[in-house]
């Protein structure tokens, strides 16, 4: 910690004088104090939202911690500030929720010229060398995708509804960033492997506006659409806001003429349209990275080498007992099968976001 030199000094001045005594004091409690940079990408979602409410309960004074946080509304230029100031500050560590994957190698290999140690969060950066960063903390987006996919085809096979009429849409997320890319590429492995029909896809930059927005383009431009796979819980709010202005039916009952709306976050409000019947399937994506942060940063003060990717767990959540477990396959190519929890508002009351 960058306060340990002053502490020391004054240690030593207290053998000339006892009046250094509370001085020495003073410095103890700061060198005892970690200062943690934040740079988070924005508060474009209630996921966002709680994931920056868990960075900022964890590294809290009382735990210790000074929190130096950044919101780079959007912008990486904002986010390269930010990291660059955090560096100028000499903070002990720094936490990066990057806007997207790509163009970080020169800001981060500051930081390491610096010696302070990065820890990426939710979203995954594109490198040159991985040793720009120490580690990693998030979500496995291709698996959520896979989940989705799984649960989609397991939903229809159950209901008798034919691959070929499945209609879907895809709201993506913001381009270029891990969500967006794994929850698309879960889907368009579905596509492929099941034989759906995927009318259009488009980004909603995970906001509800303009979720709401492409929603209502894609209404217009196809009269079939049965399906919408919303890569975030916000986007699927402005979806339902644009399928029930349109006046049609939000529901499972594709062969009745309900549009099936599948999610991802399962934030509180999202959960709820799913016990409402407005979202059909919703796959966690936990956004509480900050404890899990703390325990990379007391391992990396003990001295102790940490993991390279932290993956945190999660749970798909569905409107009804249709599907029971899905079989999927994660990013690091390990199978596993996954129980699909039936909503309830006991389960929504318990959830800490």
């Amino acid at each position: 910690m960058k306060k340990k030199l002053v502490a020391t000094l004054l240690t030593a001045a207290m053998v000339c004088s006892m009046g250094a005594v509370s001085a020495v004091s003073v410095a103890a409690e700061e060198a005892d104090t970690i200062t943690v940079g934040f740079s988070q990408v924005g508060a474009e979602s209630d996921w966002r939202t709680a994931n920056t409410e868990s960075m900022k309960t964890t590294f809290s004074e009382e735990n210790g911690y000074e929190l130096i946080f950044d919101d780079a509304q959007q912008k990486q230029e904002n986010q390269v500030t930010a990291i660059r100031n955090f560096i100028q500050q000499e903070v002990d560590y720094i936490l990066l929720a990057p806007v997207t994957e790509t163009g970080w190698d020169t800001v981060l290999q500051e930081a390491k010229d610096a010696g302070i140690p990065v820890i990426i969060v939710d979203r995954m950066v594109d490198v040159s060398d991985d040793s720009l960063y120490t580690s990693w903390i998030g979500t496995d987006a291709l698996l959520e995708g896979r989940k989705a996919a799984e649960w989609l085809n397991a939903f229809a096979t159950a209901k008798e509804i034919k691959p070929e009429d499945l209609h879907i849409v895809d709201i993506q997320g913001t381009i270029g960033s891990t969500a967006q890319i794994g929850r698309t590429q879960g889907l368009e492995e579905g596509v492929e492997k099941y034989g759906w029909d995927l009318l259009a896809q488009q980004s909603g930059e995970f906001t509800q506006a303009k979720g709401q927005e492409v929603m209502e383009s894609m209404l217009k431009q196809y009269d079939n659409i049965n399906v919408v796979y919303c890569e975030n819980d916000n986007e699927a709010f402005g979806a339902i806001d644009a399928i029930e202005a349109a006046g049609k039916k939000v529901g499972s009952d594709i062969a009745n003429g309900e549009i099936l709306v599948i999610s991802f976050d399962t934030t509180n409000a999202g959960l709820t349209d799913t016990l409402n019947g407005k979202i059909a399937c919703d796959v966690e994506c936990n956004p509480l990275h900050g404890p899990r942060a703390e325990e990379l940063i007391k391992a990396l003060e003990a001295g102790e080498e940490v993991e390279k990717l932290n993956y945190v767990d999660e749970e798909i959540f569905a409107v009804d007992d249709t599907v029971k477990e899905v079989t999927a396959v994660n990013s690091l190519e390990e199978e596993g099968t996954f129980a699909v929890t039936p909503i309830t508002q006991e389960i929504i009351d318990g959830r800490a976001y």
